[in-house]
């Protein structure tokens, strides 16, 4: 059953003000509007918990991690439910991102257990070293303190209230402050209830996580610019992610944000495997391309080929999967008016050509395909921004060397994908040093809607993929995030963190 309210340190709060999600079916439910004066209530508590779980061993960490999942498991069907309801997901969508949600937080409980996150280092004390002598030196990984988390819109579970954020910061030690996102109020509600429960029976202090819902962007801004946040971690927008990044750069004492801000994806499909199997990527891309109605942030939007007949074939064959793709109803009126926004903006791009084309009711998509040469993606850099939704483009080159200008022409990605056939070596090994600079993960013969939860994972790159090229957000890697390495010099071993001995 839903609160309809916020969670602040244990207690379920209220309000004088109200609103309502957009189902994409049955009655609209209703929900307090976050305030300003709630950060302040769940920030505080959240630094008055650091310094008990801050500071709480590797396994009572852990075994919270593992209750937190246990609990969510719990009200599965109800949780599938409310997100069906609320996004028009699939309940097989929903239930596979249950699994990735708790799956993740078991895998944090694993990682910290095991200990190699926190970097231990270890030089010993040379006391008759000429001229001077060398203490003894410690090093290794500390929590930050609290950390504020912004719900993600397309994945209403693995990126929102227990998501893969929240998971590392909670197994990194710090208390977590989540600004849920108004797109899955109900879905949230009941994530943050099985979070509630999970504290109760560890008997952690209650300070550790509280979300306060959506309804005023003000929530937003004052959480990032409190000045006991310690880091950020959003997955949205570039607008509204650059926006936030530029708060915590303008605050007193600049934290950092770790937006995860969108893509486009290439996909460069060389000679060879255009030839070979050029029908096949075609399809395989169109399906890659619609899959969750495109709302992926890996995306790949984009499909390099060499003009002629082999790319006349993909595109027919893209064209054709595509066109049997029925309408899927989006996550929001908001993002389905974005799509739109975006396919006009490609329509009315000189020198682009409309592939497939479609129309449907506001709030479902249905896939655009569009093809442009490289002349023209070269002159114009709004063919490289991000349209959310299943829209595709094929750009074609004269040859591979146009392909590579390409290359190097884009932004940062979150993923570059080589389509190659063995006869395709010398022109993969050309290409990849340059598509390593643009992405933080490189695909060949796949596809990149899918992210694997694990330790080699990156989903990340240079901006605008992500505010912060050194850092993933899926994947053990992303607890260092909000860790920080401390140096300890000559401190007694009786007064050195448990860890450190």
């Amino acid at each position: 059953m839903l609160k309809g309210t916020h969670l602040i340190a244990g207690e379920w709060i209220g309000g004088p003000n109200t609103f309502t999600n957009e189902p994409a079916s049955g009655e609209a439910d209703e929900f307090a509007v976050g305030t300003v004066e709630l950060v302040d209530q769940a920030c505080i508590a959240a630094e008055e918990a650091f310094w008990s779980y801050g500071y709480s061993t590797r396994a009572e960490r852990a075994a919270f991690l593992r209750e937190i999942a246990k609990e969510i498991d719990a009200l599965g069907d109800e949780i599938t439910a409310m997100g069906s309801k609320e996004t028009g997901l699939p309940e097989a969508r929903l239930v596979g991102e249950r699994g990735r949600t708790t799956g993740q937080l078991n895998l944090f409980a694993d990682h910290i257990e095991k200990g190699d996150y926190l970097d231990r280092r270890f030089d010993e004390a040379l006391p008759d070293r000429a001229p001077l002598p060398r203490p003894d030196l410690r090093m290794m990984q500390r929590p930050i303190g609290p950390v504020a988390v912004f719900g993600a819109s397309n994945f209403p579970l693995a990126f929102s209230t227990a998501g893969g954020d929240t998971a590392a910061a909670l197994a990194a030690g710090c208390p977590v402050v989540v600004k849920g996102h108004s797109a899955h109020p109900g879905v949230s509600d009941l994530v943050a209830q099985a979070i509630d429960k999970a504290i109760k029976t560890c008997g952690i202090h209650p300070g550790v996580f509280s979300q306060i819902q959506g309804g005023n962007r003000a929530v937003g801004q004052a959480v990032v610019q409190h000045p006991l946040i310690n880091a950020v971690g959003f997955t949205g927008s570039l607008g509204g992610g650059r926006a936030l990044f530029d708060l915590c750069a303008a605050r007193p004492n600049p934290i950092p944000f770790f937006g995860e801000l969108g893509s486009v994806n290439p996909m460069f499909i060389l000679d060879g495997a255009l030839a070979s199997r050029g029908a096949d990527i075609g399809k395989g891309w169109a399906a890659s391309l619609t899959m969750g109605a495109g709302q992926f942030c890996t995306n790949p939007g984009i499909a390099i080929v060499k003009e002629g007949k082999e790319a006349e074939a993909f595109v027919a064959a893209a064209t054709e999967a595509l066109g049997e793709v029925p309408a899927q109803t989006m996550l929001t009126e908001g993002i389905a008016s974005a799509y739109y926004s975006g396919r006009d903006r490609i329509q009315g791009t000189a020198g682009v050509q409309e592939v497939l084309t479609s129309t449907c009711d506001l709030r479902s998509a249905t896939p655009y395909l569009f093809a442009t040469t490289a002349e023209e993606w070269l002159k114009n850099e709004e063919l490289g921004e991000e349209v959310f939704g299943p829209l595709g483009m094929v750009v074609t080159v004269k040859d591979q060397e146009q392909a590579r200008e390409i290359a190097r022409s884009l932004q940062g990605q979150l993923t570059c994908t080589i389509h190659m056939d063995d006869a395709d070596a010398d022109d993969a090994r050309a290409l990849m040093p340059i598509i390593e600079r643009k992405a933080g993960r490189l695909l060949a013969n796949g596809f990149p809607t899918g992210v694997e939860v694990s330790d080699t994972m990156v989903h990340g790159g240079p901006y605008p993929a992500s505010t912060n090229f050194g850092a993933t957000s899926v994947g053990t890697l992303s607890i260092r995030r909000f860790l920080r390495p401390v140096c300890y010099q000559a401190i007694p071993t009786s007064v050195l963190p448990d860890d450190l001995v």
